[in-house]
């Protein structure tokens, strides 16, 4: 019944998904830009096969958007004419890239590029730049992972599915505001109230049932993992394996602060994530609702027997979180684009948020949110970029051998 009703919402909410499968096909995509210059148009790039026959020579567009078409799968080579960029802006590197594009698969490409505004001597300080990007992916990791562990401590349940949330408020707001035309701002309401709505469908079609049968902790851990592969690949069905930019406040250019750079929307998603978390720290301290999911947290069977009715407080807890990781995702597709599986590649981080903080603690997962993105971001500094990952699991892994309850977790004794 979940599955069906929520392949009838997608369906509904995506014009033209049906056809989407047909659609499908090898595809090579990248995006040239930088922090000073935005969005460079009219750079010529080239695909060839490896022999040296060429498929295609394209331009990028005014959002700095190229895109080709492949015959099928196989290496190819992208090339970058060098002469067509602006003043200032070089090449990191060769102008060629290979690239492999497995069957079915449509493959982004990055090409860097350098504008003069890194290891300048002045301007931006880097560690400064690492530092304000860390806090600002920490707030957005924090936005999903919130929701994440008040469901774990009110249910005790380990929810793999919970990046599907953050994906799915990015795609609805990006087919809202780039296939209806609203903008972004009454999108992005319009999509958490998609999140809560999934968010309270996966409570009473699936985990309210399960927990009246008696489903152990484990297999509804496997029912998550499963529910979060059955999604994810829905999502690429209806949406597409492509990245996509909302059509507002696309191709801004970084303004300078003095130690370090930012765009403007950079710096509202900040301040949103901050207001957002602000409030619901108000909603667990002040209100009614707030004191009764924080009673349930420390002891469920306590709480019931106060009078408080457990599952209208968890269901509110499953909406809150889902109309949550649907505002992240929003927010981390204004900076990074739109993809299926972007909720996925934000799990990890979200998790390691949750423990460092301390599990079913709120408070826990904003700070120990904010630790991981500032530590995965400055680890770039002696890291490659593409491993800055690995620096927020290495914190985990540290933190749980030295602190294993987390920074705001109590120590429990079993047996």
């Amino acid at each position: 019944m979940l599955v069906g009703l929520f392949v009838a919402g997608l369906t509904a909410l995506v014009p033209g998904a049906a056809h989407a499968a047909e659609e499908a096909g090898e595809r090579i995509f990248g995006t040239l830009q930088t922090s000073v210059s935005g969005p460079i148009e009219g750079i010529s790039v080239e695909v060839a096969e490896m022999s040296g026959a060429e498929i295609d020579t394209v331009e990028t567009d005014e959002q700095g958007r190229w895109s080709v078409d492949l015959p099928g799968p196989g290496q190819y080579t992208v090339t970058v004419d060098a002469g067509d960029l602006p003043e200032g802006v070089t090449l990191n590197g060769e102008p060629s890239r290979s690239v492999t594009v497995d069957e079915g698969r449509q493959q982004g490409v990055i090409i860097g590029l350098n504008d003069g505004s890194r290891n300048s001597g002045g301007g931006s300080i880097r560690w400064v730049e690492l530092l304000v990007s860390g806090l600002r992916f920490g707030l957005l990791i924090a936005m999903a992972a919130i929701g994440l562990s008040l469901i774990f401590g009110t249910t005790g349940l380990v929810n793999f599915a919970h990046g599907e949330l953050v994906t799915i408020g990015a795609i609805a707001a990006w087919f809202i505001n780039v296939g209806a035309g609203v903008p972004l701002i009454p999108a992005a309401i319009l999509a958490m109230v998609v999140g809560a709505g999934i968010g309270a469908l996966n409570e009473i079609g699936l985990w309210r049932p399960l927990r009246r049968r008696g489903t152990g902790l484990v297999a509804a851990l496997v029912i998550s993992i499963a529910l979060s592969l059955l999604l994810r690949y829905l999502y690429q069905v209806f949406y597409g394996g492509r990245s996509n930019a909302f059509a507002d406040y696309r191709g801004q250019r970084s303004v300078d602060y003095g130690a370090f750079s930012m765009t403007n929307k950079d710096l509202a998603s900040m301040v949103i994530a901050l207001a957002v978390l602000v409030l619901v720290a108000f909603m667990l301290q002040r209100t009614t609702m707030g004191k009764a999911m924080r009673a349930v947290s420390d002891n469920r069977d306590l709480a019931a027997s106060s009078g408080i009715d457990v599952n209208r407080v968890i269901l509110v807890v499953w909406m809150v979180g889902g109309a949550l990781a649907a505002l992240g995702g929003v927010l981390l597709g204004l900076s990074d684009e739109v993809q299926w599986d972007m909720g996925f590649r934000l799990l990890l981080l979200m998790f390691a948020g949750v423990t460092l903080g301390g599990l079913g603690t709120a408070y826990g997962a904003l700070i120990g949110s904010i630790v991981v993105g500032v530590f995965v971001q400055m680890s770039t500094l002696v890291i490659p970029n593409d491993m800055k990952y690995v620096g927020g699991l290495l914190l985990l892994i540290v933190i749980l051998i030295v602190r294993p309850q987390g920074i705001l977790g109590s120590r429990a004794r079993i047996g």
